[in-house]
Order: C-alpha cells, then structure tokens, then sequence
C-alpha cells in the first residue's frame, strides 16, 4: 500500500484578462448552470483544506470556492506567473496542486496521479500532452518559489519555462484526455 500523500494546497489561477471571452471573466461564466470554477472546486475540495483562488476582480464571487484569495502584486493581468507566485507565497502547505479556472472536466483521479508522482520524485510534476507541457497542471513544491521570483525579477513571464527551471517529472496523458480541456472560447460553453 502506497505511502499516504502529505497535505496540498489547492491554487486555482482565475485572474486572467478573458481576452477570448471578449473581457469577461473566464471562472465564472456559467457551464451546465453553474461558472467554471465551480466545477474545478468541487473536483478538488475533498483533497485539501486550503484551497486559494488567484483572481484580479470580482473577489466577492469567488470567496465562496476559496479558503483564501490572492491577487497579483501587478496591476495590468501581467499573466499566470504572477498568480502562481502570489498562490505559493499564500499556501499553507507545501505541496500545491495548481489548477486552471477554465478546466471544468479535471478529475481527483488526474490531480492523485500528478501528487503520487511530484511526491515519489521530491520535485515538481506537470501533465505532458502530446508531448506538450501542461502547466495549469501541475504539482508544485513550495520551496519553488525563490527560484519563480527570480525569474520574474529577471524579466521572465513565461509560466512552463519558470517552471521547467527546476525538476519536473512527466504525468504523460494522451491527446485525447477530455479532463484537460480547456475552455477557452464562449462555443464551448455552449456543449
């Protein structure tokens, strides 16, 4: 029997500009009548007592799918680093899983696998698609984060090459796997 998995955190990254949902905020468009976030919140709840929800507006409707919010220390939506940055800062635990707002069909069995691994190996875990690094899902080590500010203060804003810094173990996952969509354009909501 495996070994029991230490606590996480759960960073959920809502605090984009919603650029192809013409400015609207991407959390908390509505998906089978409830917004985004909701789903990704309820995938994950069980699996953490802290659960931070980085957004950049509307902080009164996430507060209910968070235990606490954070915001980026830049005004502007200067991107996901800057949301993973203030996520790990406010973390409770050190391992963090970090999701994405606009990923409803993300399941516990996805975010087990990911922790089972960055656990086993001590280091960071993504889920590589095809190939192509996902880093909206990943497990992340708190003592990560020296290395993300310093690559922020060195002008850095690319979240998959912050990360790819350090360690990072493959969650290989199939082109096909509909846990990692992506719902970024207003057509897919309408499924």
């Amino acid at each position: 029997m495996p070994a029991p998995l230490p606590p996480c955190s759960i960073l959920i990254l809502a605090g984009g500009r919603g650029q192809r949902m013409g400015g609207r905020d991407k959390g908390l468009l509505a998906w089978h009548d409830e917004p985004l976030v909701a789903h990704v919140q309820r995938a994950v709840r069980e699996l953490s007592d802290d659960v931070v929800i980085s957004c950049n507006r509307n902080q009164a409707d996430y507060a209910v799918y968070a235990d606490q919010l954070v915001g980026d220390a830049e005004a502007g939506f200067p991107g996901p680093l800057a949301g993973v940055i203030a996520g790990l800062k406010a973390a409770r635990h050190e391992w963090v899983v970090l999701l994405a707002c606009d990923a409803p069909l993300v399941d516990q069995a996805l975010v087990q696998a990911l922790r089972h691994l960055a656990c086993e190996h001590g280091s960071a875990a993504m889920v590589r698609q095809g190939g192509y690094w996902q880093p909206m899902f990943s497990v992340l080590p708190r003592r990560m984060l020296p290395a993300l500010e310093q690559a922020w203060v060195a002008g850095e804003r690319s979240l998959q090459k912050a990360l790819r810094v350090a360690p990072v173990q493959a969650l290989e996952c199939t082109p096909e796997d509909m846990r990692l969509a992506n719902f970024n354009s207003p057509e897919l909501l309408e499924d």
